[in-house]
């Protein structure tokens, strides 16, 4: 027979809130937690989930409330992760914030099979030390015959700042004050330059340049006894119209031999060779093949490709450069030489070349299909033209005709921070869902993001 006592404390049992604690895999089960919990990776999710059920036991946090903290616990530790993927849905092809270019398949293939041991320095045929990322030097001078020689380093702003340290580094730069031009993130050219030692001499003005600057500028530098290269920027980021002029690579490359300096091209967009669609917009075999020592480009620009500074010229010069103690803080890693490598092996099919050539009627075509499904849905959706853009300072003011979706200028604060985020932009009071750069297969993953962003659950649509 029950004691009073003992009945006593089977009703406080029962009303124990600990006894509301659920049990762990059915937290990791919970349709919000599970997701998060697979992409976290399940151990480190378990943690998580004990430890919170640890503080309900102990009276920290209400029982009910496990899951939901849970929740957004494990949201923050896969957002703190790193780079979360974003669809690029702007029509701006080499978008600086999402990363520049992405990467073709064939490359991230390449980044995955370099992850392990590689023959990144190492002849495989004598067993001997071999050249470094040689492979992808050969692919260089492949895609540019009139390379003498190619090298590698971290990014444009790298490789201009190796090539003019190592040729000029304690003389003087000559270049036009109308191409001191400032990069991403407030950093200027003048001090990268001078960083490594270089003393810059301008020469014209913002708006105009003439050869006879240059020739008077390299009579004060020989008087000097401080010679160091001459340089040629393209602005790449922005453009001037109106009363404008510059020299062009080949009478400066003329000037430059005959002073016996350097001449060193920076193109900036990391365009290897002239393009159609671009006519004004400066490649590499061009400016060497005008007479230039050095061009200095990117790779995560138009190459499409990792980040990399790209340098292509004369044999000898790229020697120094190679030589220079600089060069060993500056070099790439095999992750990288292995992606620009996969990237040189087909240029045309990088997602960047893709998405720029991208015709204004296959777009309108999956922007009706797209605009008609959401209207389907219940959501105001209506097809407008759309100019995408080129981006990563790549042919400033040149227009990409195209097509977008117009969708309520609400919905894109809650894209951006949907699962996946989409990036779209906003103008003229509406949400420009613009598919250029999203590769055709994902139609079905933006449209359920806009679905999911409008509040309709894409499955019951």
């Amino acid at each position: 027979m029950r004691t009073e006592a003992g009945a006593g404390r089977e009703r406080d049992d029962d009303t124990d809130p600990r006894r509301r604690i659920p049990p762990l895999d059915v937290v990791l089960r919970d349709p919000v937690v599970g997701p998060l919990a697979a992409e976290l990776g399940r151990e480190r999710a378990r943690t998580v989930v004990v430890e919170l059920q640890r503080r309900a036991r102990s009276g920290d946090l209400d029982p009910g409330q496990v899951r939901e903290v849970a929740a957004e616990q494990l949201a923050a530790l896969v957002a703190a992760r790193g780079p979360r993927p974003v669809i690029n849905a702007t029509g701006v092809v080499v978008h600086t914030n999402l990363g520049r270019a992405p990467l073709s398949e064939a490359a991230r293939a390449a980044l995955v099979d370099a992850a392990g041991y590689t023959d990144v320095e190492l002849d495989l045929a004598t067993g001997e030390r071999g050249r470094r990322g040689g492979e992808v030097l050969d692919a260089l001078r492949a895609a540019v015959p009139e390379a003498g020689d190619a090298m590698v380093v971290g990014n444009g702003a790298a490789a201009l700042l190796l090539a003019t340290t190592a040729l000029a580094g304690g003389g003087e730069v000559v270049v036009s004050r109308g191409e001191l031009v400032e990069i991403g993130d407030g950093f200027r050219l003048p001090d990268l330059i001078e960083s490594g030692g270089a003393r810059l001499h301008e020469v014209g003005t913002t708006n105009r340049t003439h050869l006879h600057d240059y020739e008077q500028a390299l009579a004060r530098v020989a008087s000097s006894g401080h010679p160091g290269a001459l340089l040629k920027v393209h602005p790449s980021n922005f453009w001037v119209d109106g009363f404008v002029s510059d020299v062009p690579v080949a009478p400066l490359a003329e000037l430059a031999r005959t002073h016996r300096l350097p001449l060193v091209v920076d193109n900036g967009s990391g365009l290897l060779e002239p393009d159609p669609a671009l006519p004004d917009e400066p490649d590499a075999r061009t400016a060497l093949r005008d007479g230039a020592g050095l061009v200095t480009a990117s790779g995560d620009k138009l190459l499409g490709g990792p980040q990399a500074g790209i340098i292509l010229g004369d044999a000898e010069l790229v020697g120094r450069l190679r030589r220079h103690p600089m060069a060993r803080a500056l070099r790439v890693d095999k992750l990288t030489l292995a992606a620009l490598g996969a990237t040189l092996r087909d240029r045309a099919a990088t997602p960047t070349s893709v998405a720029r050539r991208a015709t204004a009627a296959g777009l309108r075509t999956r922007v009706e299909r797209l605009a008609r499904e959401l209207s389907d849905a219940g959501i105001t959706a209506r097809p407008v033209p759309h100019e995408g853009r080129v981006g990563g300072g790549g042919a400033p003011g040149v227009p990409l005709p195209g097509w977008a979706v117009a969708v309520h200028e609400g919905l894109a604060a809650r894209l951006r921070l949907g699962r996946p985020a989409v990036l779209a932009r906003v103008r003229d009071g509406s949400c420009l869902v613009d598919p250029r750069c999203v590769p055709p297969e994902q139609d079905e993953v933006l449209l359920r993001a806009v679905l999911d962003a409008a509040g309709v659950d894409p499955d019951r649509r």
